[in-house]
């Protein structure tokens, strides 16, 4: 489906506007989310409401600290960010907004904060990849904890410096402890996993034969199977409740200093919205954080998604730094 024929479809379809237009508001939002990946919906949302939306495009961290820095001079209404751990830190940094609880009373656990003062857009779940050639399904890892047996000596692919995997890691932290996670990356470096600069490569690096396994997000292999059915890569989750299939999320809240917190709250309920959720899953094949949608077929089927994901407290996947550090003493980065 084009991405033009899906906006125009979902325009008809899913329609945020059950309340008028409060203003010919401008909002300002600051994201760390990709300008192509999302400036399409940021364009459907001022078409449909008439409020102009002002972009500035960067780094999740960054902005992250640009925010903290403001204060409340910040001349930002949303922050919409990459990942869960800087929604997190901004939150617990006081710089939120507090929603209202109807935005996100009905979304599953795995995707709401705590908090109430941020909610996710959409979800990237963490799983495994494999060679249907060389990897049989009856030695598949039933953990991700199990990449460090014998079996997967030399044939498992994983990407240190890549930011999902840093999350992964720190959620694994969260559950499990400093120690163990420690150990858990020691043996999967001395079981022989093969380094790649991301999630993609390893993709490539299954197809090419270097590796039967990848631990990645599951929308690289949707990209490769769209342009190519016969692509020679699977992937599957592990059992389910399994800190490997990590459903790590973009998140976006309203800044307290906006001056138009009106207007924003009503960007954040478009994003939770029938009309948006279609986009993630269809155009960026995303998991999305309500039900009811047309399902990527490209993808594991949304119920399974939530099945398989661990319950964890999105707010305390903050702590990049101290996960750094660990990946540094396990000498990966």
């Amino acid at each position: 489906m084009s991405l033009k024929k899906t906006l125009s479809t979902l325009a008809v379809a899913g329609s945020l506007l059950a309340a008028p237009v409060v203003s010919a508001a401008t909002l300002t939002l600051y994201s760390g989310r990709g300008e192509s990946m999302v400036q399409p919906i940021i364009d459907q949302f001022a078409r449909e409401t008439g409020i102009q939306v002002n972009v500035r495009y960067g780094d999740t961290a960054q902005l992250a600290v640009l925010l903290q820095e403001e204060g409340r001079r910040s001349p930002a209404d949303l922050y919409w960010g990459q990942d869960a751990g800087a929604m997190g830190a901004i939150s617990r940094a006081g710089l939120l907004a507090e929603l209202p609880s109807d935005i996100y009373d009905g979304l599953p656990g795995i995707y709401k904060s705590v908090t109430g003062n941020w909610v996710a857009t959409s979800g990237r779940a963490r799983l495994f990849i494999y060679s249907p050639e060389r990897a049989q399904a009856d030695e598949h890892p039933q953990s991700v904890f199990d990449l460090t047996d014998e079996r997967f000596r030399g044939r498992v692919g994983w990407a240190p410096t890549n930011g999902s995997f840093q999350s992964f890691v720190t959620a694994m932290r969260v559950q499990y402890g400093d120690e163990r996670t420690l150990e858990w990356l020691q043996a999967m470096r001395d079981n022989g996993a093969k380094v790649f600069r991301n999630n993609t490569t390893q993709l490539q690096g299954v197809a090419d034969g270097e590796i039967d396994y990848g631990i990645v997000n599951n929308y690289y292999l949707p990209r490769f199977t769209s342009r190519d059915a016969n692509f020679p890569v699977a992937q599957n989750f592990f059992k389910d409740g399994d800190i490997g299939n990590l459903m790590n999320v973009a998140g976006v809240a309203v800044v307290n200093a906006s001056r138009n917190k009106e207007a924003a709250t009503q960007f954040v309920r478009f994003l939770t919205s029938p009309a948006a959720q279609q986009y993630f899953a269809l155009q960026v094949n995303e998991y999305p954080v309500i039900g009811g949608v047309i399902q990527n077929t490209l993808s594991e089927p949304y119920e399974d998604a939530l099945r398989a994901s661990p319950e964890i407290d999105l707010d305390d996947l903050n702590d990049l730094e101290g996960t750094l550090a660990l990946l540094r003493r396990a000498g990966l980065i």
